[in-house]
């Protein structure tokens, strides 16, 4: 690389610093789990009312997308925890996959 010299400066390379990421273990960020989605006129729409059924494209059983800030993390099977609805995570996106979603 060429160095740089101004008045009272002289650049060279570059120096190499390392990324402390113990200051990011605190950041909050949204996860979510989608069951299913579906598409609908909007007459159906607004027909809909307490006790209506939305069928979904997912078949019971199949596994559900969890997803983390909106960008799919993997995928996972729906269980009770302490009468409490949770997700086991039964697999993870690669980096490949990940890159092939935002495009």
């Amino acid at each position: 690389m060429e160095e740089f010299t101004g008045e009272n400066h002289t650049l060279t390379s570059p120096k190499k610093f390392e990324i402390d990421i113990s200051n990011l273990l605190d950041i909050s960020v949204e996860m979510s789990v989608e069951i299913g989605r579906t598409k609908m006129p909007i007459g159906e729409l607004l027909a809909l009312s307490k006790g209506s059924i939305i069928e979904l494209n997912r078949i019971a059983g199949d596994l559900v997308d969890i997803y983390v800030n909106e960008k799919l993390l993997g995928k996972g099977e729906i269980v009770v925890v302490n009468e409490r609805l949770g997700v086991r995570v039964i697999e993870i996106v690669t980096p490949k996959e990940r890159v092939q979603e935002l495009g």
